[in-house]
């Protein structure tokens, strides 16, 4: 029996927009990068017939934040996802040894990390093995059903959160030989933005406590380099008129992949689990970007006026439908794969 997580799933998307403030003052940090610096853009503001320029800044990506939803599933204090999610399988990367290294759930390409290819699953070469699982062959249509039902069973939250099999036959010959190269893309995208954005400018001093002066000799005595001596440094953050995060779960993307009822519904449900877990977590997304809902009460779907269900009720709908997709999770527990790290060159000793 189809269970859908909220009354408007049979709409093709759910459109949610949450209006945030900084929990501390009125400034937060931006994301950064050393070759771009903040990332600022202008959108053009329509009212009536006056247009004009409003500065805004890009608080969050949409990479970004597909990370973090994905990590309102994992428990950094075990390494093991949390209890609200078990019963999903997931690809648990060891080393020799059986140390945990990295998950599915933590790597950047997820199912598809160069960890989980390049490992052993029960001695068989990784990618041969995922190969095999998603039936891609030479000179034969990718079948994206087939393929999202083994995803399903290796690790669900690639089907939300997007996986890129770009496959290649490796450098020495011993990785398998990729006929295509098949994507799937985020079923759920989400972003933060501030619109009206106004720079604010601020600074400080590390102070240097034990020596009053590093002379001229800190060559052989240390300098700033090695952390020592007084340093003033500037800063800059934002403030803003408002600041948004918006999430889209694509239906209609999640139904293309002709899964099962039960499974189709689960994925939903866990998409919306994802989202009201981030937001109910607290949005700290850097030292000095810590974000909270202005309004915990009216998240409602744009387009609906549907309530998104608070996370206790989610929870219990999520253990629902992960028991009544469980035919189609594999065992449900973590797929254990053992990576081992390729042997460099000896650097040669002779000189050049």
């Amino acid at each position: 029996m189809s269970t859908p997580a909220i009354a408007s799933a049979s709409q093709g998307r759910h459109v949610f927009d949450v209006s945030l403030r900084p929990t501390l003052g009125s400034t937060f940090q931006p994301t950064g990068f050393p070759d771009l610096g903040a990332a600022t853009f202008e959108r053009t503001v329509r009212a009536g017939d006056h247009v004009r320029k409003q500065p805004c800044l890009l608080v969050e990506s949409v990479q970004s934040m597909a990370n973090r939803l994905e990590e309102t599933t994992w428990d950094a204090s075990t390494q093991l996802p949390v209890a609200a999610v078990g019963g999903l399988p997931y690809i648990e990367i060891v080393n020799a040894s059986g140390t945990f290294l990295s998950s599915s759930r933590l790597e950047a390409h997820r199912i598809f990390s160069a960890y989980v290819r390049d490992s052993t699953w029960d001695g068989n070469p990784g990618d041969q093995v995922l190969l095999d699982k998603l039936g891609i062959l030479p000179e034969t249509p990718l079948d994206y059903r087939r393929m999202a039902q083994a995803i399903l069973a290796v690790d669900p939250l690639s089907l939300l959160h997007g996986v890129f099999f770009a496959g290649k036959t490796g450098r020495d010959g011993k990785r398998a030989a990729w006929p295509a190269q098949p994507r799937f893309t985020r079923a759920v995208s989400a972003v933060i933005e501030a619109h009206d954005v106004t720079e604010v400018a601020s600074g400080g001093r590390k102070s240097e406590l034990v020596r009053h002066s590093l002379g001229d000799d800190v060559a052989s005595t240390g300098g700033t380099a090695e952390g020592y001596g007084s340093i003033p440094f500037h800063r800059t953050e934002f403030t803003a008129a408002d600041i948004t995060a918006s999430f889209v779960v694509d239906l209609d993307l999640l139904r293309s992949y002709g899964l099962p009822a039960p499974a189709t519904d689960l994925l939903e449900t866990l998409a919306l689990w994802e989202i009201r877990s981030l937001l109910n977590g607290g949005l700290r997304l850097r030292t000095a970007c810590d974000l909270e809902l202005v309004d915990d009460t009216t998240i409602t779907d744009r387009r609906t006026h549907t309530p998104l269900p608070d996370l206790p009720d989610l929870t219990e709908q999520l253990t629902t439908h992960i028991t009544a997709a469980a035919a189609y999770l594999g065992d449900g527990k973590a797929i254990t794969v053992q990576w081992t790290p390729k042997p460099g060159k000896a650097k040669s000793n002779k000189a050049d």
